[in-house]
C-alpha cells in the first residue's frame, strides 16, 4: 500500500452527522468516505468545469443581445458577481 498523508478537515456539525451516519450505514470509515468524495471531485472536475462553461456561454450571449449598449466586460463582471453571491449563499446554508 502506498504511503498516505494525513490531513485535518473541519465540517459543520450537520454535515459531519450526515457523513458519520453514511459511513456507519455503508460499514466504512469516515476516512474512506472522504477519500472517495475527494477522488470523485477530482475525477469529475473537468466535466463540471466544461458543463458550467457550456451553460454560461449561451446565457452571456442572450444577455449581450438584450444589453447591446452595455460593454461585455461589465456584463461578465455582473455575472461573476451573481455566481459568487450564489456560492456564498450555498456555503452559508451548509454551515
Amino acid at each position: 500500500m502506498a504511503a498516505r498523508k494525513v490531513i485535518t478537515i473541519s465540517l459543520p456539525p450537520p454535515l459531519f452527522k450526515q457523513a458519520e451516519a453514511l459511513a456507519q450505514e455503508e460499514k466504512r470509515t469516515k476516512s474512506d468516505l472522504v477519500r472517495e468524495a475527494v477522488r470523485l471531485y477530482v475525477e469529475t472536475r473537468g466535466v463540471r468545469k466544461q458543463t458550467s462553461r457550456g451553460r454560461l456561454g449561451p446565457l452571456v450571449a442572450r444577455v449581450q443581445v438584450r444589453t447591446r449598449r452595455v460593454p461585455t466586460a461589465e456584463i461578465r463582471k455582473a455575472i461573476r458577481g451573481a455566481v459568487e453571491a450564489v456560492r456564498r449563499e450555498a456555503r452559508r446554508s451548509t454551515a
